[in-house]
């Protein structure tokens, strides 16, 4: 199964960022984007690809390891970029250096449970909004989300998300996500 650990943001910045998107999809170009779905907006901390079903357990108490050794930090969706022409993101304010670290630990967690991870890069803090189907300059979207301040909240959680990618061949489809496990930080509940 395809899992990544993540952060999901609460309902009031999710539904502020909503706002936010609205206006950008009004923007000369915005109907050839692929605008990801509120529901599947998240942080990626650690993309773990192909896992057997066997390893899940493990990895889930190495996963909870590092959520109590992650003291809960404030956050915010703030501003936005994007990765070459290819995909817009909001990006994040706050206890940024408290989501590198845990980001780092949900990698390390996987690493330790025998998980093959893709070559590392550094952590980048984003949350898709949008990908491009072709070459676009999404800098017009980036300058609109410039403004953007998302109200602070207090993550509390880590969470293990499975990816279930399309199957129908249905152009458009995308990939449906279900959560597998949530494990409190340190502190939290």
């Amino acid at each position: 199964m395809r899992l990544f650990a993540a952060l999901l943001p609460p309902a009031a910045p999710v539904d502020e960022l909503a706002h936010a998107v609205e206006k950008l999809k009004t923007l000369p170009g915005a109907e050839t984007l692929r605008w990801t779905r509120r529901e599947s907006w998240h942080f990626t901390l650690a993309f773990m690809s192909e896992v057997e079903d066997g390893t899940v357990p493990e990895l889930s108490e190495r996963l909870s390891r590092a959520a109590k050794r992650t003291a809960p930090f404030p956050l915010s969706l703030h501003g936005g970029g994007h990765f070459g022409d290819r995909a817009l993101w909001a990006g994040a304010k706050g206890d940024v250096e408290a989501l590198r670290i845990l980001a780092g630990r949900a990698d390390a967690a996987a690493h330790k449970s025998g998980i093959t991870m893709e070559e590392h890069r550094h952590f980048r803090p984003h949350l898709t909004l949008a990908r491009g189907r072709e070459q676009q300059d999404l800098r017009p979207y980036v300058e609109d989300l410039a403004g953007f301040e998302g109200g602070e909240w207090t993550v509390t959680e880590l969470t293990l998300v499975r990816s279930n990618l399309p199957r129908s061949g249905v152009p458009g489809e995308r990939p449906r996500y279900e959560v597998v496990g949530r494990w409190p930080l340190g502190g939290a509940g």
